[in-house]
């Protein structure tokens, strides 16, 4: 089974994970995506875990300037914005719009998969699953000085997806009428002792 997102077909085929109950998630792949690999990687792992609705507000707010993707691994040469503040443990940071509309596409087609093919609730949907990998490079040519020719290479990648439904809150124990009794060590009852003036442990 073929899907065509952004000019490229997504093709079915095995995923790097095994869903644990394929009944509670949904998947969605693209392959070949003529978008840079290293962007598109930075681009994923911030969406990683995050819900489907805020990972959508996410990306939107980014291609409009308005938050940043970090960029951890590759950022080699790469920027310091000011919006990057808002990420822990980052300095760097960029907008890679073309990464963002595949990965949006993706969101949407996996939330389509959700509701019409799976029955899934759209708004307890989390992206448990996220990875970018490196496809096959297209090789084109460029023209240098005294005759000369080099590669021009093109470093298109694939994604894939998964959206797992997040249950409910585990509920509590019932209250019971008895209040718990806090343990104190030993060292701490003879610091009182000494405090109030009593005798001293080991006397």
């Amino acid at each position: 089974y073929q899907r065509r997102v952004h000019g490229a077909f997504t093709q079915m085929g095995k995923y790097s994970v095994n869903v644990a109950d394929s009944s509670k998630s949904v998947k969605a792949r693209g392959a070949d995506l003529r978008c840079h690999f290293k962007n598109t990687r930075e681009c994923c792992a911030a969406l990683k875990g995050r819900q489907l609705r805020k990972a959508v507000q996410y990306l939107e707010d980014v291609i409009e300037h308005k938050a940043v993707i970090p960029f951890r691994r590759f950022c080699g040469g790469v920027g310091r914005p000011a919006q990057i503040k808002m990420h822990h443990m980052c300095q760097q940071g960029r907008y890679p719009v073309k990464s963002i509309k595949f990965l949006l596409d993706l969101l949407k087609n996996a939330e389509s998969n959700a509701e019409n093919s799976a029955g899934l609730d759209v708004n307890s949907l989390h992206i448990s699953h996220i990875q970018c990998n490196q496809a096959r490079k297209h090789r084109r040519r460029t023209y240098r000085a005294h005759g000369r020719i080099n590669p021009y290479m093109s470093n298109p990648c694939h994604i894939e997806l998964i959206l797992t439904e997040k249950e409910g809150a585990v509920p509590g124990a019932p209250a019971t009428g008895e209040k718990k009794v806090k343990k104190v060590s030993q060292k701490k009852l003879a610091k009182e002792r000494l405090r109030s003036g009593g005798a001293v442990l080991g006397d």
